[in-house]
């Protein structure tokens, strides 16, 4: 059987976030229940209640799901940008491993602060789960380190099931080629350093994609992210997988705002952005 087509749109209504007059610095990086407008002591179960009620409505053809969205905690590459400001960077810096003061490639590490913020989404995942909000069967990754390490982080101590590891996407990766910090580490290292986390099927021993000479535009992120979509909405069940978590970056995960016909999003490091999503078979 041939895949889908699928187009995507979003479900406004649900989250603080969603309301593109308000500005990202003013909601805050992690907002009280993620951004949850509703605060009622069963907000999430509700939540859950009105996407399977969405679901069941729809024709064979569309579905729903939640996407919570987190992006990486500050990355030394983050504090190298900071330092030489971005023009610099993107022109000189960004194409070294370091300055002699700081090493932020190949695949740089996260700060001190960087990993202070994923225990900040730690806690608010601990906080919600009184509330009804449970981890999510289905968690994906991007393979870069500075994701891999904000994800471990977000869900430790939380409960979660050895039947449902994370899975290691590539596309769920940065914007790649020229920035250092942007190319990857290989399957074997990242396996050994993580070895409850799982990869996708194919996913490559070297980095195959990262160049040295080419930035990807914009415009091929986000086509990656549809295929990120297309794979969730494919194989994730739509009774079962209702919520989904994906760890990434800035880049990409603008690219899957670009691919759900929502404008680019600026999203702090160690930020959570959920939004519902609809999917509509077009064959």
């Amino acid at each position: 059987m041939s895949p889908r087509i699928r187009s995507y749109s979003t479900v406004p209504g649900f989250f603080v976030q969603d309301n593109p007059d308000v500005d990202p610095i003013v909601i805050g990086a992690v907002p009280p229940r993620f951004g949850l407008i509703d605060d009622s002591k069963d907000r999430w179960y509700n939540l859950g209640r009105k996407i399977t009620r969405m679901n069941e409505d729809a024709d064979n053809q569309t579905s729903h799901k939640v996407l919570i969205l987190g992006r990486h905690g500050e990355g030394f590459h983050n504090i190298g940008e900071a330092k030489y400001g971005t023009k610099a960077w993107d022109n000189y810096w960004s194409k070294l491993n370091g300055d002699g003061e700081i090493i932020w490639g190949p695949d740089p590490k996260l700060t001190t602060l960087g990993e202070e913020q994923a225990r900040i989404v730690n806690q608010e995942w601990k906080n919600e789960l009184s509330f009804g909000l449970s981890v999510p069967a289905s968690r994906y990754c991007s393979p870069l380190t500075r994701a891999t390490r904000t994800c471990l982080l977000t869900f430790d101590g939380l409960p979660t099931s050895a039947e449902h590891p994370v899975v290691i996407v590539e596309n769920c990766r940065e914007e790649y080629g020229e920035h250092t910090c942007d190319k990857r580490n290989s399957k074997s290292w990242i396996s050994a350093h993580l070895p409850d986390f799982v990869f996708e099927e194919g996913f490559t021993e070297e980095d195959e994609i990262w160049t040295a000479n080419e930035r990807e535009t914009h415009a091929h992120a986000a086509s990656r992210a549809k295929t990120t979509l297309d794979m969730i909405f494919d194989s994730d069940d739509n009774d079962f997988c209702l919520v989904i978590s994906i760890t990434a970056h800035g880049g990409i995960i603008n690219g899957l705002l670009t691919a759900v016909g929502r404008k680019r999003y600026a999203l702090t490091t160690g930020g959570v952005l959920p939004l519902v999503v609809k999917s509509t078979s077009l064959q």
